[in-house]
């Protein structure tokens, strides 16, 4: 016996609901990773995805929690708010670090620094 015997039904097919919906997502975020061909194209895909995913499942872990302790988990939103703050900008870090590589190797198929250029 564990602890999600005591989980009501109503819970226990909420959270599966979530966890499916994590997964799936996560599984399309990984696909686009996997289909897309270049850097600046694959970049978006787990970006997205993967990070939807990421909340589905972390709601599910907060309904689980929540329903089992009878009271809310703080612990488990601070997570989804790190994960919100710190995706965007590690994405964005990454995109210009590789756009100033290839910008410095002189690749044709990096973005230009001006639409007119």
């Amino acid at each position: 016996m564990n602890h999600l015997d005591a989980l009501p039904p109503w819970a226990a097919i909420l959270v599966a609901i979530f966890v499916l919906l994590g997964a799936l997502f996560a599984f399309i975020g990984s696909l686009g990773l996997l289909r897309l061909k270049n850097f600046y194209q694959r970049v978006h895909a787990p970006t997205l995805g993967t990070t939807l995913g990421t909340f589905f499942m972390l709601a599910a872990s907060i309904t689980c929690s929540t329903v089992l302790h009878a009271r809310p988990i703080y612990y488990e939103i601070l997570i989804g708010v790190f994960l919100t703050l710190t995706t965007p900008i590690t994405l964005m870090l990454l995109v210009r670090a590789a756009l100033y590589r290839d910008r410095e190797e002189g690749s044709l198929d990096v973005p230009h620094n001006r639409p007119g250029e």
